[in-house]
């Protein structure tokens, strides 16, 4: 166990900046995640609405759902 007042609050103070700094990275590697998926789904939506442009000579309807 540790000895000296601030070698305690080192001790003490730790474990809450490790698990601080998990959460930390596992947010951002989520957000992170999301910003990609959103963005490959924006260029699918994008090409899809391209392809159907040009099959149909007319823009795509626009979405139903509240997404």
């Amino acid at each position: 166990m540790p000895e000296g007042v601030v070698t305690g609050i080192i001790f003490a103070v730790t474990p809450t900046v490790v698990v601080g700094l998990i959460f930390w990275f596992v947010m951002r590697a989520i957000m992170r995640a999301d910003r990609t998926e959103r963005a490959a789904y924006a260029k699918v939506e994008a090409e899809e609405r391209a392809r159907y442009e040009r099959e149909h000579g007319r823009p795509a309807p626009a979405p139903t759902s509240a997404e």
